[in-house]
Order: structure tokens, then C-alpha cells, then sequence
């Protein structure tokens, strides 16, 4: 049977990428863990308290803009009225 060859080929070829792939996969997990066990566990960064107290404070400058964004855009949906906001649903 000439027809049912190519299929064959074909479903041959479509296993054997996928096994390149997995192999290849495999391939990258063994060495990032080869990588990881030969250098060690590196301590975790600890951060200082002014680091820590700078970060809140950004935080907190962020949120307070973000809020007066809302209000500024409440104010605006507001003033427009309630028949030039389309309703989408």
C-alpha cells in the first residue's frame, strides 16, 4: 500500500521532534540543576531597614498620586453626565 506510507513518515517524524524536544528539555533542567548544586545556595539578600522604610514610603507617594488620578477622573466622569458615558453592556 503506496498511500499509507507518508502517513507513516509523517506521524514518525511528528514523534521523533517531539522527543527531540522533551530530550532537549530534560537536557536544560539536569544542567541548571548541576549549575545550581555547584555553586551552592547563595545567602538571600536581606534588606536593611532604611531600604525597607524607603520602599514604604515610595509605595505610599504611589498610591497617594493614584489616588488623586481617581479622584481627577471621577470628577471628570461627574461633570460629563450620565448620558455621555456609553454603556457597553
Amino acid at each position: 500500500m503506496p498511500d499509507g506510507v507518508p502517513w507513516i513518515n509523517f506521524n514518525f517524524m511528528v514523534i521523533m521532534g517531539f522527543s527531540l524536544l522533551a530530550l532537549i528539555i530534560l537536557g536544560v533542567f539536569v544542567l541548571v540543576g548541576i549549575k545550581m548544586v555547584r555553586n551552592g545556595r547563595k545567602k538571600p539578600l536581606r534588606v536593611s531597614e532604611d531600604d525597607e522604610a524607603r520602599m514604604i514610603q515610595e509605595i505610599y507617594q504611589g498610591l497617594s498620586r493614584m489616588e488623586q488620578r481617581v479622584e481627577s477622573l471621577e470628577t471628570i466622569l461627574y461633570d460629563r453626565g450620565p448620558g455621555s458615558v456609553r454603556d457597553e453592556s
